[in-house]
């Protein structure tokens, strides 16, 4: 019986190790393809098509194409700032609401809910954003990238709150009795004992800032105020202008503008993926630093007797 069992823990490890496998390539893949043809040559994809595993003429011209464009670096740092601002603010503001929010003598609990509740499934849609941003000169500047992120929905407060019930009552009323403020329990007791959800809804919070696009798409008209994202969604338009260009040139006497265009188009392809690589380094150099907060047991022996 003992072999048996341990004959099938076996193969369900094998099974198990396989699908990872499986799922891991699948989730870099895009990356490695990425990669390999941005620092590929356009001349050479334009003729032979784009590389699946390794590079066929190694070169830096697209990487340097696009760190030597003043445009990318400012969408860069409007980017880099955004990000850092919201998940900064948005994390201490919804985080301290949902403190309060957790606490059981708050009054007009139920009303609270409610208006949470809805505020999940009903929104104004763009046009009351527009018209709101507007009305509060929000529109066309650097702060209406921070200022309507600054609160991170009801649903962040209910993963805040489930966490913050689940801290020991003990805890709170012994620093009461020592005199300890709200503001003081919360930073000095609920942060610290919070912090694999708070990491977690962190970088959530970076990741949705760093790849949007819409801000800039809907309330902005200045290409000084463009993010990274939406930097890499005009040279994704561009790209396939250039290739539908391309492909409606035919004949014998347009051979060469289509081949001209064809070369273009696959430039503009392996900018684009230099600039998506690029964009995505930060995100995966800042993840492993966030990923040793992914833990559990911090509440053990937070309460003694």
């Amino acid at each position: 019986m003992g072999k048996l069992k341990s004959r099938q823990q076996r193969r369900f490890q094998i099974i198990l190790t396989v699908i990872m496998v499986l799922i891991m390539v699948i989730t870099v893949y895009p990356v490695w393809y990425s990669l390999i043809n941005s620092l590929n040559s356009a001349q050479d994809i334009s003729k032979n098509g784009y590389t699946l595993l390794f590079i066929r003429e190694f070169t830096f011209e697209s990487w340097a194409t696009v760190l030597g464009d003043p445009e990318i670096i400012r969408a860069l740092l409007v980017t880099l700032s955004r990000t850092l601002l919201v998940t900064v603010l948005q994390t201490v503001i919804t985080s301290m609401f949902a403190y309060g929010f957790s606490r059981p003598n708050l009054t007009g609990r139920r009303f609270y809910s409610a208006i949470g509740f809805i505020s999940m499934y009903l929104n104004g849609g763009v046009i009351a954003y527009f018209i709101l941003f507007n009305a509060m000169h929000l529109y066309d500047s650097y702060w209406v990238y921070i200022i309507p992120c600054l609160f991170g929905g009801f649903y962040n407060v209910i993963i805040y709150n489930a966490n913050f019930k689940a801290i020991p009552y003990s805890l709170f009323e012994s620093a009461k009795l020592d005199g300890g403020s709200e503001p003081l329990i919360f930073f000095k007791i609920v942060v610290p004992l919070s912090k694999p959800v708070i990491s977690a809804l962190g970088i959530f919070t970076a990741v949705a800032m760093w790849n949007d696009y819409t801000q800039t798409l809907y309330y902005t008209r200045s290409t000084g105020l463009q993010t990274l994202s939406y930097y890499t969604l005009s040279l994704t338009k561009s790209a396939q202008s250039a290739a539908n260009l391309a492909s409606t040139m035919s004949g014998t006497s347009a051979s060469s503008v289509l081949t001209a265009m064809s070369e273009s188009a696959s430039s503009y392809k392996t900018i684009e993926l230099a600039c998506m690589v690029i964009s995505a380094i930060p995100l995966i150099v800042a993840y492993p630093f966030a990923q040793k907060y992914f833990e559990k047991g911090v509440m053990v022996g937070s309460v003694k007797g």
